[in-house]
């Protein structure tokens, strides 16, 4: 097959994996560009922002794959849709997920949408996760990598954004891509993986939040066994449930957060990891999203709570108030608002909807 006039633009962080899903489509005969997305420049406090280098880096894979290479910004956008996001989700005590959105609105929208205009046919990004085109539908299918599974992050693109996408790294392993990219002479496939949130580097979210935010006021930690305070907070905000470090109480014993009140204020911890409100049954998920077809209700099939968490049946129904209420054959520990729950059937990810 000729595929030397289907154009495809690749988005090119700087990393290994889109050097190598750039290299593997020209390999295969398209009319490949490569795009760096300028999505974040600030520099914060004690954390340089690593944008230009990332990009002085997908600029020179371009240069020696020899394709052509163009730079969308796209940072006002990124703030409105993205960050301020993150920042509204955290000051209402929830903890949201800037990846999935920055996939739904950026990547899978904002950079499509950009690319089809200026000439592509298709876009191109270097997750691990699959598509399987059949019957009209491009479904979104897990990688052969579990270890590097990404369809947790890209469970609330269109139907429409995939049927123009192509994801060449679904079928290989991440140690595979870095010998490929090694066998290439791609200088990148020794690159470290970029760490931290999405879009700054390796600042933590706590040090981001705080440069945008109102300072917020200290509280009580209060021990749910005992209901004693144990400790002082330094805003309820940067608390999620489950978590386990950063809550300075001592003790001995390791401590668990079970619970936050933002109108108090206060920050509820606890030693026993059996504690009924780290662990459910029932799961209410708001803005249910499906990449293709909507599943019946009373259907059971299987849900991811969170990033590399294992697979688990669950069975859907539908609320009248577009709700979504999953009803688990396990209890799960930590189902935290805020968050995403992802729903397969079997290797195919269907959709999926933000926990209430």
């Amino acid at each position: 097959m000729d595929n030397s006039k289907i154009k495809v633009y690749v988005g090119m962080s700087g990393g290994v994996d889109s050097s190598l899903t750039a290299a593997l489509l020209k390999e295969q005969g398209y009319n490949v560009t490569g795009v760096y997305m300028k999505n974040w420049t600030q520099d914060l406090p004690g954390m340089k922002c690593p944008w230009a280098d990332d990009l002085a880096d997908a600029k020179r894979v371009a240069v020696q794959l020899g394709i052509d290479f163009k730079v969308f910004d796209f940072e006002t956008q990124y703030r409105q849709k993205v960050v301020q996001y993150m920042i509204d989700e955290y000051e209402a005590g929830r903890t949201p997920n800037p990846d999935i959105m920055c996939n739904q609105e950026v990547k899978f929208k904002l950079f499509l949408e950009t690319a089809l205009e200026d000439g592509a046919d298709y876009i191109a990004t270097g997750h691990y996760a699959a598509v399987n085109r059949h019957d009209s539908i491009s479904e979104l299918m897990m990688a052969r990598d579990q270890n590097k599974d990404q369809t947790y992050f890209l469970y609330r693109i269109s139907g429409q954004a995939m049927d123009k996408t192509l994801l060449p790294l679904g079928e290989y392993t991440k140690p595979e891509v870095r010998i490929m990219a090694a066998d290439r002479g791609l200088f990148t496939a020794t690159k470290k993986d970029s760490q931290g949130i999405c879009f700054v580097g390796k600042i933590g979210i706590r040090d981001f939040l705080k440069q945008f935010i109102p300072e917020q006021k200290p509280g009580k930690i209060i021990d749910r066994e005992t209901n004693k305070v144990v400790g002082y907070h330094d805003g309820a905000i940067f608390y999620t449930l489950g978590q386990r470090h950063g809550l300075n109480v001592g003790g001995g014993m390791p401590f668990y957060v079970c619970g936050k009140d933002m109108n108090k204020n206060e920050v509820y911890i606890t030693t026993d990891l059996n504690d009924s409100s780290l662990w459910t049954r029932k799961i209410s998920l708001s803005s249910p999203h499906w990449i293709n077809t909507t599943p019946k209700d009373g259907k059971t099939l299987l849900i991811r709570v969170r990033h590399r968490a294992p697979l688990v049946e669950a069975t859907l129904n539908y609320t009248d108030n577009n709700e979504l209420l999953l009803t688990l054959k396990d209890e799960q520990r930590a189902i935290t608002p805020g968050q995403s729950v992802v729903i397969y059937d079997n290797n195919i990810c269907l959709g999926g909807g933000i926990v209430i």
